[in-house]
């Protein structure tokens, strides 16, 4: 209790929930010519990529190659622990078939000024299954080498022995009262043994699909027989955020209002976005979003996946004094650059604009998207410049995990599924 005396209530909080958030992005590109990944349930571009064990249920995964010439790309899954670390064992513990598998759907751009090939594969295929639950690392490599890596993307296979029962209220933490989320839930298991529920069982939570702050790593509150209750108030909390903001490139000739100019020659495109500005001070207003994703998708086309063009579209961000923030990092963040705070996704202060700049190569498509500022010196505090609030809708998704005395492996025994607003009202706070 000392220790704890020592420090603001506000400084032990903030460290309890960044402890929490320790865990891996498995989601990687590798390889500059590789754009417009989508891994997600077949038909839906926003929901997860969740395969019940021995089901029909399929996945798709596009990419596009802007070499634009025909490689061998192969896929394989790797089987890894809840908190995406390889496991130990032979790839033939866990995949029935071959483990490594040609992607041999592909097709050359149709209608666009970019050329790109375009790959597909339906997941799984019947000669290459999984056969155990638990998080698989999908990986996409050449030649049939998994040294020559493109891209990773993140499988959960799901074999139900749970139900999840949770409900989203909000904190009473003074600081966090306006500002944060927080989730309470209880997992009912189903036929296993809970005797040693604090190491056997372990939870994981996803705010709108997100793996970057992905929170778990926590004990449960209350375990009652086959009950297990997690209803702490320093565990789950998540920043509420606002409203994403959203860029309409469905069409490139016909510009949404979010777009300023388009500049057009025989080969490229170049979209000029409004300049974005700070938000956190702007009263919380709700409006349909998608939650920081991305869907690809056109007017003009039959199948935006190879006939959807690609565009170099400019951000820019005017800051409240038109001067650069001193100490600290403007990165533009959401899954169009797979939320990863890098030189890619890195804004340039314009000196002559007094704006920060940057630029994506982006697909034809509806994007939502946000910025974060970073600390240059503790890149740990990161400032997401939209304001937090309590009643944002905001998806989120509770993975169970359990690991017997025997299991050499997590299982993914229940995947919940929770959304903080229902009545979509349409109107400010």
């Amino acid at each position: 209790m000392h220790l704890f005396k020592s420090f603001p209530l506000t400084t032990v909080l903030l460290l309890l929930i960044f402890s929490l958030r320790a865990q891996k992005n498995p989601e990687v590109v590798f390889k500059t010519n590789i754009k417009a990944v989508r891994f997600n349930a077949y038909g839906d571009q926003q929901a997860l990529p969740v395969y019940k064990l021995n089901s029909g249920d399929r996945l798709e995964l596009h990419f596009d190659d802007v070499d634009a010439n025909v490689k061998s790309y192969y896929y394989t899954y790797q089987l890894c622990d809840y908190n995406w670390k390889p496991v130990r064992l032979s790839p033939f513990d866990y995949i029935k078939g071959f483990t490594q598998q040609r992607i041999s759907s592909y097709r050359f751009s149709s209608i666009a000024f970019t050329r790109y090939t375009h790959y597909q594969v339906i997941l799984p295929e019947t000669n290459s299954l999984p056969t155990r639950s638990g998080n698989y690392l999908v990986k996409v490599f050449l030649d049939g080498d998994t040294s020559k890596l493109a891209f990773t993307r993140a499988m959960l296979v799901l074999d139900p022995k749970s139900s999840i029962l949770a409900q989203f209220i909000q904190p009473f933490t003074p600081q966090y009262f306006k500002t944060h989320q927080r989730l309470k839930f209880t997992v009912n298991l189903d036929g296993l043994n809970a005797f040693n529920a604090n190491q056997q069982v372990k939870v994981l939570v996803l705010q709108n699909n997100r793996w970057d702050n992905a929170q778990g790593n926590v004990f449960p509150t209350f375990i009652r027989g086959n009950a297990i209750e997690y209803n702490s108030e320093n565990n789950f909390v998540f920043a509420g955020g606002k409203e994403w903001r959203w860029l309409d490139l469905r069409s490139f000739r016909l510009q949404s209002e979010r777009v300023e100019k388009a500049d057009y020659s025989k080969n490229a495109t170049k979209i000029f976005v409004k300049p974005d500005i700070d938000r956190t001070g702007q009263k919380y207003v709700y409006y349909q979003d998608l939650n920081g994703l991305y869907q690809v998708t056109t007017y003009e086309s039959i199948n935006p996946y190879w006939q959807g063009d690609f565009a170099t579209v400019q951000f820019s961000y005017l800051t409240p004094t038109q001067a650069p923030y001193q100490g600290k990092d403007l990165y533009l963040f959401g899954q169009l650059t797979d939320y990863k705070l890098n030189e890619t996704s890195k804004m340039q202060f314009n000196p002559e604009k007094g704006m920060y700049e940057g630029t994506q190569f982006l697909k034809q498509g509806y994007y939502s998207y946000g910025y974060m500022l970073v600390d240059k010196n503790n890149p740990e505090q990161q400032l997401e410049l939209e304001g937090n609030y309590w009643e944002t809708e905001n998806n989120y998704t509770i993975l169970v995990y359990y690991k017997s005395f025997t299991d050499q492996a997590d299982q993914l025994i229940g995947i919940g599924k929770l959304d903080t607003r229902t009545d979509r009202p349409g109107f400010s706070f």
